[in-house]
């Protein structure tokens, strides 16, 4: 770590930021690099993930990183606005909006002066995405690197995305249930709440509590109120309006454990919004192994499920699961709505590649599980002509640039 002069961070997602401030515990002392509301959203999301870490650690176990190296990573960061040109090294980057999350950027490398370059999509964002504007497109890159987590399926479009979520709510208030929504703090709980907001504007759910129990997704939603100017043209003429598109008259803060623990007293119909987004902890966790044993009841997934992980396994049908030592009947509605995903699908993905065909010299497929990866690099090179790989673990590639 010591040896590396630069990290450019796409964007500010736990599992792309999470390990920074063990790469400072290592030795690494260069720059830090990302748009302005990228570092914004770190500053929640690093203390929050530490104070989860280390939580979890079996007793006597130190951490990985402590909050000095936290403090020590923040003091190395910099940042750079969308299409602002910046050396690192012999190298130029500019960074390109992903459409992704608030903040999150492609990297697009060259060496200075010359006419071949690499882009690192990061995470590229769903199309059409709620709230903020779509993924540039790349028509002039000689390499990529991209992501593939939906490689090989597709979402649910935009318009019925919302209809599902209409619903799944309708439903559960009919049974007199409580919805439960798993729910990541970062961009999907502001979907939700806009979407949410613009339903019950139209009439299309009933007006009942929603509770919004997630201390980490209100300090990210206030980060989003900061950077309207990069929201989409629907989104910011609901602003301009005068709508605060992240709240409604039934919605209730939930900030403090004692407001989260009396939940329980508000009478079903209800809807509960908490983290985390794959029920790997956070004030979900109690939620479900409160209200998952009774049949009137709803969950309802609207994000990417890890495979061995909670959510997943109660999306997958498991009857019987394990919260907190607890052993938990699974009786409630189990349902799932794709079209919130942050991710271009498989179609969308094979379209951003197309763009670039005339360019490209070779696309490197990344990220998704082995078979959403080797899908799309399949689909690419058969439609679109590119040459493509899907590098394996400790794999090594010389490019020319």
């Amino acid at each position: 770590p010591a040896s590396i002069d630069f990290l450019l961070v796409t964007h500010a997602h736990i599992d792309h930021v999470g390990r920074i401030p063990k790469l400072v515990r290592d030795g690494f002392h260069g720059k830090i690099i990302s748009t302005p509301q990228t570092l914004d959203l770190s500053r929640l999301m690093l203390p929050d993930a530490f104070s989860v870490l280390r939580s979890e650690l079996p007793h006597g176990e130190e951490p990985m990183y402590d909050e000095k190296d936290i403090a020590e990573a923040f003091s190395l960061w910099e940042t750079r606005d969308y299409h602002e040109p910046f050396q690192v090294g012999e190298f130029e980057v500019v960074m390109k909006d992903s459409g992704h999350i608030l903040g999150s950027a492609m990297m697009a490398i060259r060496q200075h002066g010359g006419e071949r370059s690499i882009v690192f999509t990061g995470d590229l964002g769903n199309t059409p995405t709620p709230l903020l504007k779509p993924a540039e497109t790349i028509t002039d890159a000689t390499y990529m690197v991209m992501e593939s987590v939906y490689g090989d399926r597709n979402h649910e479009g935009g318009e019925r995305r919302k209809e599902r979520l209409a619903e799944v709510i309708s439903a559960s208030v009919e049974r007199g249930g409580t919805l439960l929504i798993p729910c990541f703090s970062l961009e999907k709980t502001q979907v939700l709440l806009y979407e949410m907001d613009d339903l019950l504007a139209q009439g299309k759910i009933p007006k009942v509590p929603v509770f919004l129990d997630s201390p980490l997704a209100i300090k990210v939603t206030d980060v989003y109120r900061r950077y309207t100017g990069f929201f989409n043209a629907e989104a910011q003429e609901h602003l301009r309006k005068g709508n605060d598109i992240f709240s409604f008259p039934n919605l209730r803060i939930t900030m403090d454990a004692q407001a989260s623990t009396e939940i329980v007293h508000t009478q079903s119909p209800k809807i509960i919004i908490a983290g985390s987004g794959m029920s790997a902890g956070g004030r979900i966790l109690d939620h479900e192994r409160r209200y998952l044993g009774d049949p009137s009841n709803t969950i309802l997934f609207i994000g990417y499920q890890a495979i061995g992980g909670l959510g997943r396994h109660i999306q997958e049908g498991v009857k019987d699961i394990t919260i907190k030592h607890e052993r938990v009947k699974v009786r409630a509605h189990i349902e799932t709505i794709t079209g919130y995903s942050s991710h271009k699908d498989s179609e969308h993905l094979v379209e951003f590649a197309s763009a670039g065909a005339e360019t490209f010299q070779q696309i490197f497929v990344v990220m998704g599980e082995p078979k959403s990866a080797l899908f799309l690099a399949q689909r690419i090179h058969d439609y679109v002509g590119v040459s493509t790989q899907v590098p394996v673990m400790g794999e090594r590639v010389e490019i020319e640039l």
